[in-house]
């Protein structure tokens, strides 16, 4: 049985090839360490690590490639992010369809003093701008938001929230972790002065990658998550203050790195719109078969411009995780069962304790890939009544 891989919001796959070229080119050709000696491999390593920092600069409206610090995930940069700006005593806004990669630590910073306001999202996980505006107070340091849900789908109206934060003089932090890549970003237009964003999802890359935006001057308000070794300003015992080095600690994930960077080029020659748009054929096309079918819930909204290309569901009388197994032992359908590491989302939706099953479109995935999903969906509902 041929399986289809309905999990891409999860992590993309399959990967470009080019991608993998990529990585095999380095282990094979270059090795070095970046940053860590004066060698010929050492720096081409730098140089690979480079590129790319000016490739995701250049995917996100960047001015300045040093304004982007590799970290490992959308999460390590979203806790860099939270846990170097707020302070006890500040305030943060976030909203009711954000994942366990802000809430967590905005959570944590709760228990140390940071007084937190989460603004009610509609059951299909639109947020209202206003309602944004409302909850801002004098001490008010943060608004946290994701860019879209990974369970819905919903894409947030990110460039008016930014827009509202710029008038009040408050940093945005957005958690592009199902965007990036996939739909287009311009931190400077949509007003995004914190771009969180991981690379093995729409971005093509391979896992244990990804990075941080952070607006020129920002930095100097924003503490590191860990110190260490950089490779620059070896002299000194203290932590470098500069961009971006005052967040990498550690030796680079360069040849990971070089994987990400080959999916950038990837996505720059097939062009994020046209991406975009593949996707959203494939969304709407579910959404519309799928729409008739009888015992089957959808969730978020049901105008395909509105959401990325991940839709949840429920078949009546079943529990997400024996739809998901059937789907995969039956049909060769891989997708993901649960509440997708965002409960605060699925009480959003309505759809907590149990979850929803989620299948996630990509760019490989096809339209007959998506009937063959829907003609399963309707016999695993026809056999649970």
């Amino acid at each position: 049985m041929e399986i289809l891989y309905l999990d891409n919001a999860a992590t993309t796959w399959p990967k470009p090839p080019e991608i993998l070229q990529a990585m095999i080119r380095y282990q094979e050709t270059v090795g070095g360490s970046p940053g860590r000696s004066a060698h010929r491999l050492s720096i081409e390593a730098a140089r690979i690590v480079y590129d790319t920092r000016e490739a995701a600069a250049d995917l996100f409206g960047i001015d300045d490639p040093f304004s982007v610090a590799f970290t490992k995930n959308a999460t390590e940069g979203l806790n860099i992010a939270i846990q170097g700006i707020l302070k006890p005593g500040d305030h943060c806004v976030t909203t009711g369809m954000e994942h366990n990669s802000v809430m967590r630590p905005l959570r944590a910073m709760e228990a140390r003093g940071v007084a937190l306001s989460v603004v009610p999202c509609k059951a299909d996980g639109t947020l209202n701008p206003a309602d944004v505006k409302a909850a801002i107070r004098p001490e008010t340091r943060m608004i946290a938001l994701i860019h879209a849900s990974n369970i819905t789908g919903t894409l947030m109206p990110v460039a008016e929230v930014g827009d509202i934060a710029r008038r009040h003089g408050i940093p945005l932090l957005v958690d592009a972790a199902q965007t990036a890549g996939a739909f287009p970003i311009d931190v400077a237009a949509m007003n995004i002065d914190l771009l969180a964003f991981t690379g093995h999802k729409s971005l093509f890359g391979p896992q244990g990658t990804g990075g941080l935006y952070i607006r020129k001057d920002l930095d100097e308000k924003i503490a590191p998550l860990m110190m260490g070794g950089t490779g620059s300003r070896s002299e000194f015992e203290e932590q470098p203050d500069f961009m971006p080095d005052k967040y990498e600690s550690g030796t680079q994930n360069a040849i990971g790195l070089a994987g990400l960077g080959a999916g950038i080029a990837f996505i720059c020659t097939e062009g994020v719109k046209a991406i975009r748009q593949k996707e959203l054929a494939l969304t709407q096309a579910f959404l519309e078969e799928a729409g008739s079918l009888k015992g089957l819930r959808l969730y978020g909204p049901k105008d395909p411009e509105k959401r990325t290309a991940v839709v949840s569901f429920n078949i009546d009388g079943l529990v997400p995780s024996e739809t998901a197994m059937r789907l995969d032992e039956n049909y060769g359908i891989l997708c993901r069962p649960g509440l997708h590491c965002a409960p605060l989302a699925h009480r959003t939706a309505g759809t907590f304790p149990q979850g929803t099953v989620r299948f996630s479109f990509g760019y490989y995935n096809t339209l007959d890939q998506v009937r063959r999903a829907v003609r399963a969906i309707e016999e695993i509902s026809r056999g649970s009544h």
